[in-house]
């Protein structure tokens, strides 16, 4: 987002850095706090954060942060291919193997 007038010339043309477009429906639907607020009742949003709501962190009224609840990644389990191995799946490869596993792999796209 930035701030320019029709009748400027371009040497007063500034892009704000840092800018995201934040949606303003979810801006709506999430508790918003100042920065005072956020930094004397952090343990409350926690808690806010924790029962799944989001919270909107703003300084001077614009928004700048978000928190939101970590998801912990699920455990996977070992042994998750399905089927089975074939018995050679662990034996040495062949000569003929080796050497075309060390040849230099040939792109269809022509180098300069």
């Amino acid at each position: 987002m930035s701030y320019r007038y029709e009748d400027e010339p371009d040497s007063w043309y500034r892009p704000e850095p840092y800018c995201a477009e934040v949606d303003q429906l979810d801006v709506v639907n999430m508790g918003q706090y100042n920065v005072q607020d956020a930094k004397t009742r952090l343990s409350e949003l926690l808690n806010l954060v924790e029962r799944g709501e989001d919270v909107v962190i703003a300084k001077a009224g614009k928004p700048v942060a978000r928190l939101v609840k970590i998801i912990p990644p699920t455990k996977r389990r070992l042994g998750y291919v399905k089927g089975t191995l074939p018995d050679e799946f662990l034996e040495p490869l062949s000569e003929e193997e080796v050497l075309r596993w060390e040849a230099p792999t040939i792109s269809s796209t022509p180098t300069p």
